[in-house]
């Protein structure tokens, strides 16, 4: 039987810690401590995590912020489990998932792995629209958590797990952000450690609120990958493009849509080509989100966030080729 030491980040969220600590008192599995970590926070934690002490093994550590990432390697330094599990704090954790990920450890001997993420029946529908776009086969998104995902898999820290051992010899993360989880993962794989993916090892996770919020997330994920770039420079892959090709498409065809419009300037076929592929993505999209989700509102907010995470990833994607590659 495994010990986990679960650590979890935290940045002026104390609603965000208090629902994940009431999934975690709920667990069946009961070998495990939780290490929450303030990092600088001006909005602070502590009566509320005291209010779990006596419920779980958990500690409260508050240092200067330094970002996600050195707030993890803070909790590795003082965990005592055999496995480290990271968690955001925005997430939330049903009630078998270390009964499941003990049970494929114990199958499978993987030295690090990572699980899938899914929305919860009480999410919002912007929540439950986002969390459909980030994991859809239709966006970048279905790439992530998927047992048919593209090249090497890649631990995504809102749900990842590493050993001790993976710890002792790669160390902890060596960015704090833009990318951290993903050039950790990297790591890992060269130093010949096995990862894998632990399909039913679901988490909860809420990511943004509202469209905006979300649009500033996707826009750092599109510079994150940047970032890794000028670390691994061969972990660029074509898909990685995508979201760009995707967002100059989309301003191509609405200035196409509007020079004919308001300019009275024609260009017939490409014009009409454009927006026939265009309405059949959103046609698609609206669609398999209705299937997925069973819910005509939250299909169509799902076809809003999919654009949103394209071209926000999009963006910030270009805005650092351009800026860190080109120049």
């Amino acid at each position: 039987m495994l010990f986990f030491s679960i650590i979890v980040p935290l940045y002026n969220r104390p609603q965000e810690i208090d629902e994940l600590l009431f999934t975690l008192v709920q667990q069946d599995y009961k070998h495990f401590e939780v290490l929450i970590i303030e990092d600088g926070s001006t909005l602070d934690a502590k009566n509320i995590v005291e209010n779990y002490k006596d419920r779980l093994n958990l500690y409260y550590y508050v240092k200067d912020n330094e970002g996600q990432g050195f707030a993890r390697n803070f909790g590795f330094e003082r965990a005592k489990g055999d496995y480290f599990v990271v968690f955001d704090s925005d997430c939330l954790i049903p009630f078998d998932y270390l009964t499941k990920v003990d049970q494929y450890l114990t199958a499978h001997s993987l030295d690090a792995y990572g699980g899938p993420d899914a929305a919860h029946e009480s999410f919002t529908p912007v929540q439950k629209a986002i969390s459909y776009s980030m994991t859809s086969p239709l966006t970048t998104g279905g790439i992530r958590g998927n047992t048919q995902h593209i090249g090497q898999f890649h631990p995504r820290s809102f749900n990842m797990g590493v050993s001790r051992e993976v710890w002792q010899s790669v160390g902890g993360y060596k960015l704090t952000r833009l990318g951290e989880d993903i050039e950790y993962s990297i790591r890992i794989h060269k130093a010949g450690f096995k990862i894998g993916l632990i399909p039913n090892a679901i988490v909860y996770h809420k990511r943004r609120t509202d469209f905006i919020q979300f649009y500033r997330q996707l826009h750092f994920f599109g510079r994150a990958r940047i970032n890794i770039y000028k670390h691994f420079p061969t972990e660029l892959k074509l898909v990685h493009f995508f979201p760009a090709f995707f967002t100059i498409f989309l301003a191509i065809t609405i200035a196409l849509n509007l020079l004919e419009s308001f300019f009275l300037v024609r260009f017939p076929v490409v014009t009409q080509w454009c927006n026939f592929v265009l309405g059949l993505y959103i046609f698609l999209l609206f669609f398999h989100g209705w299937y997925k989700t069973k819910t005509i509102k939250v299909a169509f907010l799902g076809v809003i966030a999919a654009f949103i995470q394209l071209t926000a990833y999009g963006v910030g994607f270009m805005q650092d080729f351009w800026r860190k590659v080109i120049n």
